[in-house]
């Protein structure tokens, strides 16, 4: 995979290959031209939602809804390092592991990987830091329907603690792809707290409208 390769091999390499996105310019930025990557829907700014600050790449606009979709429910994983490389970009805290999003065990049958891993070990790769998963999801069932604190009472539910966590980590970084309400985000957190995680910073991809 490119991401194992040298980062100097892995630069000349790119120019040899057209833009994933327009398939025409060279690659310049994480697999896409230099265009490509100035017209993506960047945000770069701190939002908040369920009282957590998140940090957010893009907006949740054209192209990168779509990638995302590609990406996460098409198998398209050709993307990953243009996804990945704009986290890079953002002012993260120093901090001592990343914890990606989980996803049950019904959603992963589905998919055939958690997409948040996927960019989480690419971003710990790149950081030097591991990945640290002491948090599992339990079936996620359908909200349509269902009141805000009833929402957010089954979320809530879904997350419960790994039994075999020993490594514990006092500052991480949570990662997620989309964040619409940050529910997933808020339940996250309380179980890394209870595991006692003294500073628990968060990320994304993309920022949707509430």
């Amino acid at each position: 995979m490119l991401q194992l390769i040298h980062p100097l091999l892995h630069k000349t390499m790119q120019s040899l290959f057209p833009c994933i996105l327009c398939g025409i310019d060279q690659q310049r930025h994480h697999s896409v031209c230099t265009d490509c990557w100035q017209q993506l829907p960047w945000l770069k700014q701190t939002i908040q939602r369920q009282e957590i600050e998140i940090q957010a790449a893009f907006h949740y606009a054209y192209p990168m809804d779509r990638i995302i979709q590609k990406f996460k429910y098409e198998q398209q994983l050709h993307f990953q390092n243009l996804l990945a490389g704009s986290l890079i970009g953002l002012k993260l805290p120093k901090i001592q592991a990343i914890v990606p999003m989980p996803i049950s065990h019904q959603r992963l049958a589905e998919r055939g990987y958690n997409q948040s891993l996927v960019l989480a070990k690419l971003l710990a790769k790149q950081l030097n830091i591991p990945v640290w998963q002491p948090v599992a999801r339990l079936a996620q069932h359908s909200q349509k329907g269902l009141s805000r604190i009833e929402r957010l009472d089954q979320i809530d539910q879904q997350f419960v603690i790994a039994t075999k966590t020993r490594v514990r980590y006092r500052k991480v970084l949570m990662l997620d792809d989309v964040v619409t309400t940050g529910s997933s985000l808020h339940a996250l957190k309380q179980k890394l707290e209870a595991l006692g995680c003294q500073k628990v910073y968060a990320a994304c991809i993309a920022s949707a409208e509430i």
